[in-house]
């Protein structure tokens, strides 16, 4: 009889029980109804398996909040990150500073006016917005926005170069994250690549040899997530546009993530900014939002306002344009440019960048207590220094010194896949912790750990294997 399933109360009886009904006042009808129907099926399974589960109401309605948490939980979730990688691609890169966060609310929450000139009372353009912004900041005549940097490229030669060869040094062809191949974006631009140099050495003269009536323009990639070294050489961006203006074609730059300062001034490595690549004569220039700008997700087109202009009227415009929350945020983001001296404060990514590692060490003393009291038998953890990277292609060969701890396992030949477990069990915290596995232990860089206390407590949910 123990197993006979028909000792479950029915859905009605539990939808008026007084627990049960406080779900339903707190999260509807709907979904309640549906966790009850799943939790009566998944126990009516176990009970004709012979298991003998709790039936009380009490235990009941536990079942059905966690199934009802379970389906309302949101997908997208904030995560410790740990990496050592500060612009983590698969992290959502670059964290927004509180004024934009400030800035997208407001826009999410009203009306406004996107693309509607409160001057003249007529339509506007959305772009608009952040124009005036990238313009004075980087020394362009025009800018436009798209929704990211692949997106900048993809648009620059569908409209100025369809149809046309495009040349590019063979030691630029890059491919990034997700399989973006510069080559493969050209071919869906309707371009013809047309390769020059070699690996290791191109030269003006591969350029020049290698234009005819056919082609459309010049076009420099940022090596975004390598370096060449050794036997190499390059053509400065000086005489790329030399080389392209005698020519009567444009020049266009794609920085990938490009910077609207000078880096080195709170210590970090050279990155040229968009204003400094604009003045060695590109005509264009292509970059991220959400890299080392610190903004949103968003592609960045700067230079000539009649080759903007060309831009702006390509129908593939609309399809790649930045949202209204996109734009407030980008506004913001470059509003903190204005002052550049206030960034380091004001700007979570050089807040994050520019962290002394004297401070980084400092913290992961405080912390290692906790962190060896949460992890228990089978453990170790120490402070270690470590080496961050900026990372999204930014800088790719450049470390910065930073700590952490490290933590590894005392199972012997099980070690392993014992810290591949605590790597899950971290990741599973109410807010996931996400460091890397290296070299025998599990490194949590500390340069991006910005809330010290929400850290400390959430160890106090890390469950045992």
């Amino acid at each position: 009889m123990d197993n006979d399933p028909s000792r479950l109360p029915s859905i009605d009886r539990l939808l008026n029980d007084e627990a049960v009904a406080a779900l339903v006042a707190t999260h509807g009808r709907t979904p309640v109804l549906g966790a009850t129907r799943r939790t009566m099926e998944r126990l009516r399974e176990a009970i004709t398996e012979g298991a003998q589960p709790d039936l009380s109401s009490r235990a009941l309605a536990g079942l059905i909040e966690a199934d009802v948490q379970a389906l309302l939980a949101l997908s997208l979730r904030p995560v410790f990150n740990l990496t050592g990688t500060v612009l983590h691609t698969n992290l959502g890169r670059a964290p927004l500073a509180e004024s934009a966060i400030a800035a997208v609310a407001q826009a999410a929450r009203s009306a406004s006016n996107l693309e509607y000139d409160l001057g003249t009372g007529r339509r506007g353009e959305r772009d608009d917005h952040v124009a005036a912004r990238l313009k004075r900041l980087t020394g362009a005549e025009a800018a436009l926005v798209v929704n990211n940097n692949a997106a900048a490229v993809l648009l620059l030669l569908n409209t100025l170069a369809k149809g046309r060869g495009v040349p590019v040094s063979r030691g630029e062809l890059i491919e990034i994250g997700g399989a973006f191949r510069l080559p493969a974006i050209m071919a869906r631009a309707g371009c013809r690549l047309i390769e020059v140099g070699t690996t290791n050495r191109t030269h003006g003269r591969d350029f020049a040899e290698a234009i005819d009536a056919r082609t459309a323009l010049i076009l420099k990639c940022h090596r975004s997530n390598f370096a060449i070294e050794g036997f190499t050489a390059e053509v400065p961006e000086t005489e790329l546009a030399a080389i392209a203006h005698e020519r009567d074609l444009p020049f266009a730059v794609d920085l990938g993530s490009g910077t609207l300062v000078d880096l080195t001034g709170w210590g970090l490595p050279r990155e040229a900014t968009v204003a400094q690549t604009l003045a060695s004569g590109a005509d264009l220039v292509t970059f991220s939002g959400d890299k080392l700008l610190g903004g949103p997700q968003a592609g960045l087109i700067v230079g000539r306002a009649d080759l903007i202009a060309k831009l702006a009227r390509n129908p593939m415009k609309r399809a790649l344009r930045a949202d209204k929350m996109t734009l407030a945020a980008l506004d913001a983001t470059l509003a903190l440019y204005e002052d550049p001296e206030s960034l380091t404060r004001r700007l979570p990514t050089l807040t994050l960048l520019t962290r002394p590692q004297a401070e980084i060490h400092a913290q992961a003393e405080r912390l290692l207590p906790n962190v060896s009291a949460a992890l228990g038998e089978g453990f170790t953890a120490e402070t270690v220094t470590l080496k961050s990277q900026i990372g999204s292609g930014a800088l790719p060969v450049d470390a910065l010194p930073s700590a952490g701890l490290a933590v590894r396992s005392t199972k012997g030949r099980g070690a392993d896949a014992a810290l591949r477990r605590l790597a899950a069990r971290l990741r599973a915290l109410p807010r996931p912790v996400i460091g890397r596995l290296h070299d025998g232990a599990l490194l949590l860089d500390l340069r991006c750990l910005d809330d010290e206390a929400a850290f400390r407590d959430g160890l106090t949910h890390l469950a045992s294997p």
